[in-house]
């Protein structure tokens, strides 16, 4: 983005979250996403100004400042800031009182009250529960296919479609996914939701299952800043929400039922635009508040 708001470039890369892929793999990624950016809006790295990234687990150990300090030396002349996605998500979402839950590959809420106060649940990655995540459904998918494998039933639908998009077999799945877990779980998910989405019971209750995990985690935030009878913003992002009318409107349901006087809605712009407006506002203040 240029000084004045055009937009020059947009780019996409590999995953950026330091605590599931390391820091070396994370910084690839975003030098990978910069640099063609740069070269499409046909610039330098000495050229910019100001970085501002939303980087999923950037809050978690000190990983925000030891990206900054990496990526300092590839562009010398930059003001760099690395928040993390939720909280960067939850400043651009709107005026508070409101309420952020982010359902990609990993999931977490975090919600602001009119006071200031914060509160936010889950967020603690694969190993602790991503609840409701791309990467839970997935891996709860293979897991119904495998205990169907193991007990001789016939293969349903939505197992014999996993192991085609994934193409393997239950032996090759099951080598992968302990070595490389994220490069197995989110990917079935997709199938999952179209399998969902074409009235397989099975996939529909995984999605279900999924929805009422998230409502969890908002009623958790919920009831930490008393708004169950408040009027305030839920803002919905990750690529979990937007598959399946199944997930999306039972979820949605859920969230109604708990606080009859939720506004729900989407982030107004995608978070890489967001993140890159902070950064054209952050010019000439650098310190700003993101939570």
């Amino acid at each position: 983005m240029d000084e004045v708001g055009e937009v020059r470039a947009r780019t996409r890369t590999g995953p950026s979250n330091p605590t599931r892929i390391g820091l070396e793999v994370a910084l690839v990624s975003l030098l990978d996403a910069a640099s063609s950016a740069l070269a499409k809006a046909c610039l330098a790295a000495s050229d910019v100004a100001v970085i501002c990234g939303g980087v999923a687990g950037a809050g978690q150990a000190n990983l925000g400042t030891q990206l900054m300090g990496q990526l300092q030396p590839h562009f010398p002349n930059a003001q760099i800031s690395i928040y993390n996605d939720l909280s960067l998500t939850l400043a651009i979402a709107g005026e508070p009182p409101n309420i952020v839950v982010i359902a990609g590959t990993g999931s977490a809420v975090i919600g602001r009250d009119v006071s200031g106060k914060l509160a936010r649940a889950g967020g603690f990655g694969p190993v602790f529960g991503d609840l409701g995540s791309a990467y839970d459904i997935g891996r709860k998918a293979v897991v119904l296919g495998l205990s169907q494998s193991l007990r001789g039933v016939e293969k349903s639908p939505l197992s014999n479609e996993i192991l085609h998009v994934l193409k393997m077999n239950w032996v090759e799945l099951q080598d992968k996914a302990r070595i490389q877990p994220d490069a197995v779980f989110p990917q079935v998910f997709p199938v999952v939701a179209k399998a969902a989405n074409g009235g397989d019971d099975s996939a529909r209750s995984l999605l279900r299952d999924a929805a009422e995990e998230l409502r969890d985690l908002v009623v958790e935030v919920i009831d930490r800043l008393q708004l169950r009878d408040e009027i305030f913003l839920l803002t919905k992002t990750g690529g979990v929400f937007g598959r399946s009318a199944i997930l999306d409107e039972y979820f949605d349901a859920l969230i109604r039922e708990i606080a009859p006087k939720v506004k729900l809605g989407q982030i107004p712009v995608p978070l890489a635009e967001a993140a890159a407006r902070m950064a054209l506002n952050n010019i000439d203040s650098p310190r700003i508040d993101v939570g």
